[in-house]
């Protein structure tokens, strides 16, 4: 066996006491952290008792050394002070190699031999990427959605990583926020079992085998909710909007097992996440029962002077108080206000106590154990099974069918598509070539260059059936400074020298020569993501007019759109006979996008986030409360004194839920075995659903209820339950629905978990729209 802790079980004599470091050989098979932390507890006491002060803070301390992709600080003497065991972990290093060495110097050179933490953004996939989380969140299918985890999990785990900071499950009804790109949408139940299913992935049954890694649930909380849509910004918002609406998916992450959680930048009822006492201590370890760890985000301590929570004592205190464990990005010397730089003076001041400091050390010292870290430091170093592992032709294969499941159609009139392989299409736009640009945002770890651009998927899949004509069209924006914003981290998209009218005028011309045209147009992947919010959510006005003549020439046009949020699309909407939503799909977008063009995939996407008219709707979402006053009608039009806009119509265009399949769906009746309930007892629910198109397709079967009287307002519907089927053309199926006292439960005034007696209406439909319902009733 290679060195462990102690060069293997060594023995340091503390004054008169011989003490042994134990090994451990346990593998944990239990889901949540509560039933296993205890288990290493006796080994992680003896580690601390002959710990000193500066290797106790070391362990506290994750500084960034890999290429920086949030924040601005960059720590120096890294090497020395792994040596003097001043680092618990270092994350955003990839090289498998280097990851040895670092992990090599913290076992061998340091004093007490603890072995480091290796964390990395995992978002969405490592070398193999798949569709960026809001897409996946659009397939409504939870054993890909895992699986896409656990390969994650495994390509990560063979280059040195043993931590993701990832599932992000922040609700947001904010399309502003361009880190609704890295969630699962605005629906707490849908994405408590995203966060469930991406845990599972990750983590698997147990954290000590080589292919898992530990999960890190962020951000926590409330951070989807920032105010104007703006990254970074604050958020306020009742505890009873909190608990129903916000916090679901962060506990079914904790349920899940999560082993790690990081603070949210935000503040919450006037402190920030970071230094929050009730939110990390009261709530997530004493409600939740959590005992893994909490990180910060990046600097997130520092932050909080910012916030005018006091000097670098004040906050560094108040973090290590409310029960922050771990400083990301802390140690650099242009920032004073950290873990390294204070505790030990703030033990000397009073502020804090070594018990403070013990119960933040064991909890990482934990983590280390679970992850099999003592037994076997290197076992993430196995550079054969990185080289057979990673990026394999199985997984690509796998990510090609997952963009193609995250794949929403919006509109298909006159079924212009599945395409035919044959004849002559124009590939139109921007985004047509943009290989760098298909894996999206926070794609940390992908090789942009390998990534498969819609040109080359097409010339791939057709290139031999369809004459294939190609023109750039127009630059993503007019506006040079903002095009040089949305094409950072190597995402550029060279701009073309050439006048706006000169490439409109080629596009034309190839245009004219063709049988359909595929236009490729919307955001670039850095359009959204971290620090990359909007307040104009349209398309690009230099492509909107690209697209706009490109209708004006009478030939066919099929919207391939590239967006990390939801647009506002009315133009588009009304104008343009296909929009294919395909987000960004990874590292095999262009063969996921043929496939779907092509029809080799029948698309079955659903919206998780409700596409605005406009932005001035924002927030718009299905599950909103009634008014006193709710408009009186179907169509749109205008009443005075109801809850509506002079220019604009309330609803959507188009809902949460909302996707299309070349095939057409026929919905029966809603049937109830019975209709009442007691609290005991379960009701179930069914409904005959024919595919009466031309193709075999998916379809998502929703099911929404609402609670149509209660102490405190209830949604107008909620959603309950869905399941993903595949009929045949012309086949039946019957899906049934089973509702629980459990789905009926809410929040009341009081904070209790209850469900209330009452009459309830049941909705199943192919979106939330749906009109397709029936009662009944829970009695006491």
């Amino acid at each position: 066996m290679t060195k462990t802790i102690l060069k293997n079980i060594k023995l340091i004599i503390v004054g008169i006491t011989l003490i042994t470091i134990p090994s451990c050989n346990t593998v944990i098979k239990n889901k949540t952290p509560k039933t296993t932390s205890n288990l290493y507890k006796q080994k992680v006491d003896s580690i601390i008792s002959i710990m000193t002060i500066d290797e106790k803070i070391g362990q506290l301390n994750l500084p960034a050394t890999g290429p920086i992709t949030t924040g601005s600080s960059k720590s120096t003497g890294v090497v020395k002070k792994i040596e003097e065991g001043k680092i618990g972990g270092l994350f955003n290093i990839k090289d498998i190699k280097n990851i040895y060495e670092i992990q090599k110097i913290a076992v061998e050179k340091s004093r007490l031999g603890i072995p480091l933490i290796f964390g990395m953004d995992v978002i969405h996939g490592y070398k193999t990427t798949f569709p960026i989380p809001l897409g996946l969140s659009c397939s409504w299918d939870m054993e890909l959605i895992e699986k896409t985890a656990k390969i994650a999990a495994n390509e990560a785990s063979a280059n040195g990583i043993n931590w993701t900071f990832s599932p992000m499950v922040d609700i947001s009804r904010d399309p502003r926020w361009g880190r609704v790109s890295e969630g699962g949408g605005e629906d707490p139940y849908l994405g408590g079992k995203i966060a469930q299913a991406m845990v599972k992935g990750y983590q698997q049954d147990s954290l000590a085998a080589e292919y898992t890694i530990m999960s890190c649930v962020k951000h926590f909380a409330l951070y989807g909710a920032s105010e104007a849509g703006r990254d970074y910004n604050t958020v306020d918002m009742s505890r009873i909007k909190m608990y129903n609406e916000y916090l679901p998916p962060y506990k079914a992450a904790i349920e899940e097992g999560a082993g790690s959680v990081m603070a949210s930048f935000n503040e919450i009822d006037g402190i920030p996440a970071t230094g929050n006492k009730w939110l990390l201590t009261d709530l997530l370890r004493d409600d939740w029962g959590f005992n893994g760890f909490v990180v910060s985000d990046y600097t997130g301590i520092y932050e909080m002077r910012a916030h005018g929570m006091g000097d670098e004592f004040d906050v560094t205190t108040l973090a290590l108080k409310a029960g922050l464990d771990m400083d990301m990005a802390g140690d650099s010397p242009n920032i004073a206000a950290s873990y390294t730089n204070t505790l030990k003076e703030a033990i000397n001041k009073g502020k804090i106590t070594i018990e403070d400091i013990d119960k933040a050390v064991a909890r990482i010292l934990t983590a280390k154990y679970k992850l099999g870290l003592f037994d076997d430091p290197y076992k993430y170093c196995n550079v054969k099974r990185s080289e057979n592992q990673t990026y394999t032709q199985v997984n690509r294969s796998f990510a090609r069918l997952v963009g193609a499941e995250s794949t929403v159609l919006l509109k298909n009139n006159n079924q212009l598509l599945p395409l035919k392989k044959s004849g002559t299409i124009a590939v139109i736009g921007p985004l047509a070539k943009a290989s760098n640009n298909m894996p999206g945002t926070w794609s940390v770890s992908t090789d942009h260059a390998t990534a498969i651009s819609v040109w080359d998927g097409l010339e791939q899949t057709v290139g031999n059936q369809v004459n294939l004509l190609y023109a750039k069209g127009s630059n993503i924006t007019k506006d040079l400074a903002l095009e040089k914003r949305v094409t950072m981290f190597g995402k550029d998209i060279p701009r073309d020298e050439k006048t706006d009218k000169q490439l409109l005028n080629e596009a034309l011309s190839i245009a004219k020569k063709s049988d359909v045209i595929v236009a490729t147009i919307g955001e670039t992947s850095e359009f959204s993501g971290e620090s990359s919010s909007r307040t104009n959510i349209e398309i690009p006005q230099v492509q909107k007019d690209l697209l706009q003549a490109l209708l004006k020439t009478g030939k066919p046009v099929v919207l391939v759109l590239f967006t990390g949020r939801p647009l506002t699309l009315v133009e588009e909407s009304e104008t343009v006979p296909v929009i294919l939503n395909v987000w960004f799909p990874g590292s095999e977008a262009g063969l996921s996008i043929s496939d779907v063009l092509f029809g080799d995939v029948n698309p079955s996407g659903k919206l998780t986030m409700t596409f605005p008219r406009n932005v001035g709707q924002v927030p718009l979402y299905y599950n909103h409360k009634n008014t006193g006053r709710p408009l009186g009608n179907n169509e749109g039009k205008f009443e005075k004194f109801k809850t509506n806009y002079l220019d604009v119509r309330n609803e959507a265009l188009y809902p949460f839920g909302y996707g299309l399949s070349y095939t057409t769906f026929e919905y029966g009746k809603i049937k109830l075995d019975k209709t009442s309930m007691t609290n005991n007892d379960t009701i179930n629910v069914s409904v005959d659903i024919t595919n009466t198109g031309n193709y075999d397709g998916k379809e998502v079967v929703q099911l929404y209820i609402r609670d149509l009287v209660g102490t405190v307002t209830r949604p107008v519907k909620e959603l309950k339950g869905f399941q993903k089927i595949f009929l045949k053309k012309g086949e039946t199926k019957t899906v049934t629905f089973t509702i629980s006292i459990e789905d009926l439960k809410f929040y009341n005034y009081d904070f209790d978990f209850v469900a209330e007696s009452g009459d309830f209406e049941v909705f199943i439909g192919t979106d939330s729209n749906t009109t397709l319902k029936s009662k009944f009733t829970l009695t006491e």
